[in-house]
């Protein structure tokens, strides 16, 4: 007799097809935020979005999982080296067994703790399908080591995705916005379905590419963090209010007391910050 409980199993299976067999399945772990995905034209589409853009000889991808970005940038890549960042045991097996060529490039450590300098002398881009518990870390750290990366290209959540991508004004735009269009620019790619993941998450994903700007704004980009970060801690709350901290009266700020930290541009936000820096705060700041 058929046991017609093992069909649901069995089909997952079957699904993963190309990305791996029974004998070496990879195992996704909610603990890492790990879904793997499973098709091959929104992979492609992932990996083209980077390949399409001048970028430099080096791509790291982080948390390549079963490798289904891996093989098209090892495939389509012409040339470039390829790195990948993995700390899941099962998946750096099957990395291993699957795409040889990676050799020593492929690195058993978070991109979180790595230290870029030791493996990248020039620069490089990024790529990947991120895990989603850590995925805003990693953009920070991006921004942190900006002069090294001049191209990103990543699947977040739908929600952080927009968030990074998001105009003045609307709800989703806050610190991670304003800090990436400080250092990139940014655009939202497409959505992708919960359908094409292994196993599917209960929220849609969005990719964005994120190109570096090569010319910063003329501001204390020091003061210029903690006049967003302060003004985002409590955005409801007019800047009269919410960067009190600052020393600043209704006349100092002029146009910007009475506007709340998402209605600002990174601009106003720029202008705001010379203002800061004017009435003498800041000017011990790093």
């Amino acid at each position: 007799m058929t046991d017609f409980s093992l069909v649901p199993r069995l089909q997952k299976i079957l699904k993963i097809g190309s990305i791996c067999s029974m004998s070496d399945f990879v195992k996704a772990k909610k603990q890492l935020g790990q879904h793997f995905l499973n098709d091959q034209v929104i992979a492609d589409n992932i990996v083209d979005a980077l390949l399409s853009y001048p970028i430099p000889n080096a791509i790291l991808e982080v948390g390549p999982g079963t490798g289904v970005l891996t093989s098209r940038l090892l495939s389509n890549g012409s040339g470039k080296e390829i790195w990948a960042s993995e700390i899941d045991k099962e998946s750096i097996a099957y990395l291993q067994k699957h795409f040889p060529q990676l050799e020593n490039r492929l690195l058993d450590k978070s991109f979180l703790d790595l230290d870029f300098k030791d493996y990248f002398p020039n620069e490089f881009a990024v790529i990947g399908n991120f895990p989603y518990n850590i995925s805003s870390q990693i953009v920070f750290k991006v921004l942190d080591n900006y002069t090294q990366i001049p191209v990103l290209v990543g699947m977040f959540q739908k929600e952080v995705a927009e968030r990074i991508a998001a105009k003045p004004g609307n709800g989703d735009y806050g610190i991670i916005t304003v800090l990436s269009q400080l250092y990139y620019s940014t655009e939202y790619l497409f959505t992708v379905p919960e359908t094409v993941f292994i196993p599917p998450p209960k929220v849609k994903s969005g990719v964005i590419r994120m190109t570096r700007n090569e010319n910063l704004p003329d501001v204390n980009i020091a003061l210029l963090k903690k006049v967003v970060k302060t003004g985002f801690n409590q955005r409801r709350k007019k800047l009269r209010n919410a960067i009190a901290v600052f020393g600043l009266n209704d006349d100092s700020l002029g146009r910007f007391a009475s506007a709340r930290a998402e209605e600002l541009s990174l601009n106003d936000f720029c202008e705001l910050t010379n203002l800061v820096e004017l009435s003498g705060y800041g000017k011990n700041s790093d």
